[in-house]
């Protein structure tokens, strides 16, 4: 009885197993060794793969291939001075052999030497069968020196070789959009397609590039196209809710999602996507349901608790909205999206000492935007924690020197204090910077704002 290619395969497999498992020497045929050094290198065993390669070149000293194998370890290793010399011998005794080229530009480019690399591959398409994988080795080197221009022509010259090289159509792409040329973009892959008209992934792309436009008419009828390729092919159906939501269709765009889980696994982004239309659609049990749903599918997904916490908000059920957004903190301490959330439910709530922690806590995490200081000193303030909200405030000066509103505040609170020197300082300090922000005395300081030496001042600004 004759094996098949795969039973042969597997067969060799066990056979070498079981002889580093017996100690015993079983002989093998260079193609067998070849076979088990790919596979433990694609299932990442390097280990097995080392063995395979240091028996197999005992049998097979004379094995080119072999060779190779090893030199590519050496360079996976890094030893790229042992790589090169062995290279250097395999050139010697077959001068033709694209792959001793190929791994010699691995060598280069590993060593950030990208135009020797450029000039080696060159070398090996004169006499190469398989001219696509060099194409789009040259597309890298031409990407590490940032010439977008030569990486988008190696790949498509890939594309003339193989038009089936998605990840060739992929770079071109992300070249086009590199040199902000959506318009040439949606050109090439509209030529594309004539020769293709049945490529998913082309009709994909296109889509994108119209997106880039805010062409949604066009990118709807694009990534209809690529459904109509395939109607498994889950990206398209994505995209097209996206749109869909975006053009307040959101029935629709709740049916493309659906069809993606039927397609694959559910995942997060389709569950708070579908969410947040029903919330759109004011179908609030089915929007929170989701919302459920996508937290439960991934608990690190921080859209997903914050828009169940956004959720709460709105109705202004507050004590619910507390209760996630705290769950929320647990999962990820360091999130200041959450701890805004945080601090704004409990300043909703009256619970202030807890707002200003949580603004405290943004500030530790190093968010210095002005509103941040601002807020926290106005709940020191209501607080009566007057020293710790000038404290706050000439720390946000640091960050934001002369800022009126930081200016205005000191102003009324050293006021407030009596260091009346203090607080005229920094009330010209904020009249000379923005003098309309006065209002915040006003709102928080009004019997400051009568004070005869204070209105002195204002009639000068």
């Amino acid at each position: 009885m004759q094996l098949s290619h795969d039973d042969e395969y597997n067969f060799s497999i066990t056979k070498f197993e079981k002889m580093l498992k017996t100690n015993n020497v079983f002989f093998f045929d260079s193609v067998e060794f070849e076979n088990i050094i790919q596979h433990y290198l694609e299932i990442g065993k390097v280990a097995l793969a080392k063995k395979a390669i240091k028996i197999g070149l005992e049998q097979h000293p004379s094995s080119i291939i072999l060779t190779l194998f090893k030199v590519e370890l050496y360079i996976f290793e890094d030893k790229l001075d042992l790589a090169e010399r062995h290279l250097d011998k395999l050139f010697l005794i077959d001068p033709n052999n694209e792959e001793i080229f190929i791994q010699k530009a691995t060598i280069y480019s590993k060593r950030d030497e990208h135009e020797k690399a450029i000039e080696v591959l060159n070398v090996a398409l004169s006499f190469s069968d398989e001219r696509a994988d060099i194409y789009s080795l040259l597309g890298i080197e031409y990407l590490y020196l940032e010439n977008f221009e030569a990486a988008k022509n190696a790949y498509k010259k890939c594309l003339i070789e193989d038009d089936q090289d998605y990840a060739a159509l992929y770079n071109i792409i992300y070249c086009f959009d590199f040199l902000e040329q959506p318009d040439e973009a949606i050109g090439f892959i509209n030529e594309f397609l004539e020769d293709n008209p049945y490529s998913e992934v082309a009709w994909h792309q296109l889509g994108k590039q119209y997106l880039h436009n805010d062409d949604y008419k066009k990118a709807l009828a694009a990534f209809d196209f690529a459904i109509i390729s395939d109607d498994t092919f889950i990206g398209a159906y994505f995209e097209k809710g996206k749109i869909l939501e975006q053009l307040n269709r959101y029935s629709e765009a709740i049916e493309n999602y659906l069809i993606t889980l039927e397609f694959d696994d559910p995942t997060s982004f389709a569950y708070l996507r579908i969410g947040n239309c029903y919330e759109k659609l004011n179908n609030k049990e089915l929007a929170i349901q989701y919302y459920y749903k996508t937290v439960h599918e991934d608990p690190l997904l921080d859209k997903g608790w914050e828009a169940i916490t956004d959720f709460y908000y709105k109705q202004k059920n507050y004590q619910k909205a507390l209760y996630y957004i705290n769950k929320a903190v647990e999962i990820d301490g360091q999130n200041i999206a959450y701890w805004k959330r945080y601090a704004q439910i409990n300043f909703r709530m009256n619970f202030y000492e807890e707002a200003e922690r949580g603004y405290q806590t943004i500030i530790e995490l190093g968010n210095y935007d002005i509103d941040i200081w601002n807020r926290r000193a106005d709940i020191l303030l209501i607080l009566g924690e007057n020293n710790a909200a000038i404290q706050n405030l000439l720390q946000g000066l640091e960050f934001h020197p002369e800022d009126a509103e930081i200016e205005f505040r000191l102003a009324g609170l050293y006021y407030t204090l009596n260091e009346i020197g203090k607080g005229q300082y920094h009330l010209v300090n904020g009249l000379k910077s923005d003098k309309e922000y006065v209002i915040i005395l006003e709102e928080l300081f009004p019997n400051i704002l009568q004070r005869q030496s204070v209105q002195e001042i204002l009639k000068n600004y």
